[in-house]
């Protein structure tokens, strides 16, 4: 009472707020007054209303009760009236029983008549059936005919069937006897609607899109009525007998459940793998071709989601099931082209192919879920591994074939060697190598991938540089037979040597030409990997061919040994080196004519210097030098060696050669007190070299041993005080091997 008192006077003191506001008192009363008027008033007629509305529910409701006792005393009634139909129709079993012998001959009429035109009506359908057989991608005019047909006919078999459970075994027997050709028809329908599914697309492609419709009506026809026999038979097995026995249609149900559904769908995943199947034995002879002419799948996949998918309710999700399984047949495929013994060449072309694949699918808007597992289960990138294994199965074959008969001919050097269209002696190593090279690196660069042509050129190195550690090791061991046991060794080394050496510098140029084709294909990334491999690969076939030329100049040597034994010995006075120089010249003559001309100079450079350390090895080592004669003799073979490798190639640096000579022959010719000028400036270009000069100063036979400590005194203290070194270069003075004191004293 008090909140309300206190809102009127909150509302009263909102319109009362100043002393002017007195004056409209009267105005606010009458308003007040009007407004609680009109609320009465509608009060009053909601009351009204609601007391109306109660009052006629109450009216309905008693209606209703009586109503519902009027059906309750009805149907007690009726029930009393159907308790025993016998009590109140005395004739009621009598009209039942005649009720059931019409019933029954009504049925037995209809059994016999249906019966005697069954065969009729199979003949006509078989008719129709074998016209729409003969033609699988046809317009199956009869399709729906014969369903209907059939369906009627099956109908009347379940349920004479039943209906025969009571009667006789033979009575059984002969009804089987009559439906057999049904049943038979039934099985050849069955399988024709198999062959349908399985012709979907080419159905489709021949313009009967009708067909297919016709088709899967009949699977959801028959779909449903599977159903309804699935129910009722679990309705037999869950209720009771008598509640079962109230439902005839359960009685008479024997329906073998069609499954058409399944059965399509079945049959369609059949002629998916068949297909792939087909066109894969087509080509497996040739799975490179299988892989360029699979566009049908594609083609397919179109033409299925245009013209096939509106065929089938959207229940069926046809279009996922024509992916998975064209998806799924074609791993299966794939995975069988993958584990077998395929080429090299297959193996690159399968690897692009799976990728252009993925891609196709992708543009085409497949979902990934749809090429679930994916093809090899993605495990593609070991294609890639087993090329390169078979790759370097390959190649460690062909190259050790090949060696083993290079090496066969190279050891046993029974023919001369080959002599090829420039007149050099050859051999057909580096042109069957690089054949096989080279078919291999083509195979690589078709596929696309620096990293399969870097992988590849890797591998190629590591045969190369094995080829060659080979030939180096052979080389070496015929050298050593050579030198220890002439007698039992073929003869014509030397001329395998330049063939060797000769094919040596054209593997260098074919892997030199590899390289240039090579270098522009890939990017930088492989670029450096490919030129570091091929270029250690020319390095080695150099190194070989250097190892050939060394070996010349080895199996010269051995030859001259015994007259450079007497180098600077008491022989020597009377002249070997005419012997020398006309042993060089016979073996040089054959070198001039089958060896190449670049290799050519390069052994020209090596003998000479072999011969220099030759010379220079038996004058650190000589006894006492007779002098004058000594000089004299040591200026002879000069000249003569040089007029010789003067006329083998003409060439300004002959003469710096030379030069260390020259300086040691002025050495030799120098009076003691100028000996040392002659010293300091041979120093000065090929470094002190103490112990060869003292050597040679204390062998000269008119030098004495106190003047020969005199100059090795001056020129130790001049050494010391220009702080004289060896050149930065090293020169062939460097591999000048100075016997020590007592050795030197024992020769003399």
């Amino acid at each position: 009472m008090a909140a309300l008192t206190v809102s009127a006077a909150q509302a009263i003191g909102e319109y009362l707020q100043a002393p002017d506001d007195l004056v409209k008192v009267a105005a606010f009363r009458k308003k007040l007054e009007k407004e609680k008027a009109s609320i009465d008033a509608r009060l009053k007629t909601g009351v009204k209303e609601q007391l109306e509305a109660t009052r006629q529910g109450l009216t309905k409701l008693l209606g209703t009760r009586d109503n519902v006792q009027s059906i309750r005393d009805e149907m007690v009634s009726v029930e009393r009236e159907c308790e025993d139909m016998s009590i109140k129709v005395s004739t009621f079993d009598q009209i039942s029983r005649v009720s059931m012998v019409h019933r029954n001959f009504e049925s037995t009429e209809e059994m016999v008549n249906n019966l005697l035109e069954m065969a009729t009506r199979l003949e006509h359908l078989e008719h129709m059936l074998a016209s729409d057989s003969r033609h699988i991608v046809g317009p199956a005019p009869n399709l729906l005919i014969i369903h209907y047909h059939l369906n009627q006919l099956e109908r009347f078999r379940n349920h004479t069937m039943h209906e025969a459970k009571k009667a006789s075994q033979s009575s059984q027997q002969t009804l089987a006897r009559w439906f057999e050709r049904l049943n038979q028809f039934i099985a050849r329908f069955d399988e024709y609607i198999v062959e349908l599914a399985k012709n979907i697309l080419p159905l489709v492609r021949a313009g009967h899109a009708d067909v297919v419709v016709r088709l899967v009506k009949i699977a959801e026809v028959e779909g449903k009525e599977d159903e309804k026999a699935l129910v009722m038979r679990f309705v037999k097995k869950a209720a009771k007998l008598d509640a079962a026995l109230k439902f005839k249609s359960l009685q008479a149900n024997a329906r073998v459940l069609k499954h058409y559904r399944s059965k399509i769908q079945k049959a369609i995943t059949e002629s998916i793998q068949a297909k792939m199947e087909e066109a894969y034995e087509r080509d497996q002879d040739n799975p490179v071709q299988f892989l360029e002419s699979s566009t049908w799948i594609y083609q397919d996949i179109l033409r299925i989601e245009k013209d096939v998918v509106p065929c089938f309710p959207a229940d069926y999700d046809v279009f996922s099931q024509f992916i998975r399984e064209y998806h799924q047949a074609l791993n299966v495929v794939i995975t069988r082209m993958a584990s077998s013994k395929i080429e090299a060449p297959t193996m690159l072309a399968l690897h692009e192919w799976l990728k252009e694949y993925r891609n196709n699918m992708k543009e085409l808007g497949i979902a990934p879920e749809l090429l679930e597992p994916p093809l090899l289960d993605g495990k593609e990138q070991n294609l890639i591994e087993d090329y390169l294994k078979l790759i370097i199965e390959k190649l460690d074959e062909w190259s050790a074939n090949l060696m083993k008969t290079e090496i066969s001919e190279f050891t046993k050097r029974e023919e001369p060697p080959e002599v090829d269209a420039d007149g050099l002696y050859g051999a057909q190593g580096a042109v069957i190598l690089f054949q096989m090279v080279n078919q291999q690196v083509d195979l690589a660069i078709e596929s696309g991938q620096g990293a399969i042509l870097a992988r590849v050129v890797s591998e190629i190195n590591r045969v190369m540089r094995g080829i060659q550690e080979q030939w180096t090791k052979t080389v070496d061991a015929e050298l050593k037979k050579q030198i220890e046991k002439p007698e039992e060794v073929a003869g014509g080394l030397v001329e395998y040597c330049i063939a060797l050496a000769n094919d040596q510098v054209k593997s260098a140029d074919y892997a030199e030409a590899l390289l240039a084709r090579l270098e522009p294909l890939v990017s930088a990334k492989y670029s450096a990997g490919i030129n570091e491999r091929l270029n250690d690969a020319i390095d080695g076939y150099l190194d070989v061919a250097k190892k050939g030329m060394q070996t010349m100049i080895d199996i010269i040597f051995n030859d001259l040994k015994p007259a450079t034994k007497s180098l600077f010995q008491q022989a020597w006075y009377d002249g070997v080196m005419q012997q020398i120089v006309e042993t060089m010249r016979d073996y040089m003559a054959d070198y001039q004519s089958y060896l190449n001309s670049a290799l050519l100079e390069l052994l020209i450079e090596d003998l000479l210097d072999a011969f220099l350390l030759q010379y220079l090895n038996a004058l650190a080592n000589s006894p006492k030098l007779r002098m004058p004669e000594a000089a004299d003799r040591v200026r002879e073979d000069i000249s003569e060696v040089y007029n010789f490798f003067t006329n083998l190639a003409p060439s300004q640096e002959l003469g710096a050669r030379f030069q260390v000579l020259e300086m040691i022959l002025s050495m030799l010719e120098a009076s003691k007190d100028m000996v040392f000028l002659s010293f300091w400036a041979f120093a000065k270009e090929y470094g002190p070299n103490i112990a060869f000069v003292e050597g040679l100063i204390r062998s000269r036979s008119d030098i004495d041993r106190s003047a020969a400590g005199e100059i090795m005194e001056s020129i130790r203290r001049k050494v010391k005080d220009e702080d004289l070194t060896d050149p930065a270069e090293p020169t062939i003075m460097k591999k000048v091997v100075v016997q020590n004191v007592f050795t030197r004293f024992l020769r003399q």
